[in-house]
């Protein structure tokens, strides 16, 4: 027996472009009492929150945190003993890269009755803005996710670079762009060439989008001079080439988004 009343909903947001919230997402959203959200979820994808429903803003960015996920679990224990229907929305996917799984876990443990909601991943729909297909059959039969945003205790094991590179034709980055210099310089001692191509896709899927296009061997000097900055997602591999002539679809759409300068 549990004196739970209600349910969390662990839903993804999806990566910025509210069309690609899913159906079951937007339902929740209208529908739930209590939505506890992330930094990186859209203003657009907020505001299809019902406005009867409590907001509370849990969002994690680098040098600010809002609440502790340890704090952030307590708040979604107490809220589903609260309210019927508890969402908590993260942006992209929860349990990539999203902490989906821990809070998940700390809720059944809890007693608390859950579900997930799979969003679309910023690291599939950024590149796919950009018109970086993450395989082709001329270019790439295999992909990898990883995060480039290790911290020292948090994470066993630690991200092994020699063996991404050797494992997969594409590899995803998220969260690497304060990493990139180390990143780039682990991935060509394992091997990669330096001509290896890499795009950087910021706030990928929304008008404020940026693309930043050049080679392992001359990204990071490309980041400092465009002063490219996080949120980016990292695509490293010769499926950045297609760029070139697949990449213009979301301009055309959105004037706004911008493409910066690039390595001929």
């Amino acid at each position: 027996m549990t004196d739970t009343v209600g349910k969390v909903y662990l839903v993804g947001a999806g990566p910025g472009d509210p069309g690609l919230l899913t159906l079951k997402g937007k339902i929740l959203l209208e529908s739930a009492d209590v939505v506890i959200y992330d930094a990186l979820v859209s203003p657009e994808i907020l505001a299809k929150i019902s406005p009867q429903a409590e907001q509370i803003d849990a969002g994690k960015r680098m040098g600010r945190h809002s609440l502790l996920q340890s704090e952030t679990t307590e708040l979604l224990i107490s809220k589903a003993r609260e309210y019927p229907v508890v969402v908590r929305l993260k942006g992209g996917d929860p349990f990539i890269f999203g902490r989906g799984g821990e809070e998940m876990e700390d809720l059944i443990a809890a007693g608390i009755s859950v579900e997930v909601v799979p969003g679309v991943t910023s690291g599939i729909a950024a590149p796919a803005y950009a018109g970086i297909p993450l395989t082709h059959r001329n270019y790439s039969s295999s992909v990898v996710f990883v995060t480039g945003h290790e911290m020292a205790g948090k994470y066993r094991p630690g991200v092994n670079w020699s063996a991404i590179a050797q494992c997969a034709e594409t590899i995803v980055v998220y969260m690497g762009v304060r990493n990139l210099d180390a990143i780039a310089r682990e991935l060509i001692a394992a091997g990669l060439a330096q001509e290896t191509p890499i795009a950087l896709v910021r706030w990928g899927t929304t008008p404020a989008q940026q693309e930043l296009v050049a080679t392992l061997g001359t990204i990071v000097d490309r980041v400092a001079a465009q002063q490219f900055e996080a949120p980016s997602i990292a695509v490293i591999g010769n499926v950045v080439k297609l760029h070139e002539t697949l990449g213009n679809w979301y301009l055309d759409r959105n004037p706004k988004a911008e493409m910066l300068d690039t390595d001929s």
